[in-house]
């Protein structure tokens, strides 16, 4: 359970040591800064992760921040990696979460997964008509996503390519 130490910083006991999550977030960065340097750099996307060990060496915690320019220069942040916010505080969960990307093409929906460190053949990928769930596993490397699509799909017209640990997935649409 989250516990507040004398600085107010949030630290979860897991046994073997307690980690303070109160650096990662702050170590992640504010994304408005992080916005200005990608505009004036003429960036329009851009990633920063964390990896913290317990003093055990049992539990590793990975928090990362993707930061992309839309449309009229919007910007879109997505979370990734094995550290949830929830009412109690942050909970390091056994899978992470990976960094995706959805592309609505003109006749199918492509869905880009990165998977660094597991084999294809550790990868399954189960399609819905609205959705696509990506779950992988390897030895500690555990990967779990349910991604939103923008339209629907046939699942029968599903082709997947695995490369260096990104997984390119393309379904028609329906």
């Amino acid at each position: 359970m989250p516990e507040k130490n004398e600085d107010g910083n949030i630290e979860i006991n897991f046994g073997g040591g307690k980690i303070s999550f109160s650096g990662l977030f702050q170590g992640i960065g504010n994304v408005i800064d992080l916005m200005s340097r990608m505009e004036e750099e003429g960036q329009d996307a851009a990633n920063q992760q964390k990896e913290f060990t317990s003093p055990s060496g049992r539990v590793k915690a990975v928090y990362g921040l993707s930061v992309k320019r839309g449309l009229g220069g919007r910007p879109t942040v997505e979370s990734f990696g094995n550290v949830k916010k929830t009412a109690k505080g942050p909970v390091v969960e056994e899978e992470r979460e990976p960094l995706v990307d959805v592309f609505d093409e003109a006749e199918q929906i492509v869905v880009i997964v990165e998977l660094p460190g597991v084999e294809e053949e550790h990868i399954h990928t189960e399609v819905q008509e609205t959705s696509v769930t990506v779950s992988a596993a390897n030895g500690e490397r555990k990967y779990h996503k349910e991604v939103v699509l923008p339209k629907a799909v046939d699942a029968a017209t599903l082709r997947s390519k695995y490369k260096n640990g990104v997984l390119e997935i393309r379904i028609g649409k329906k």
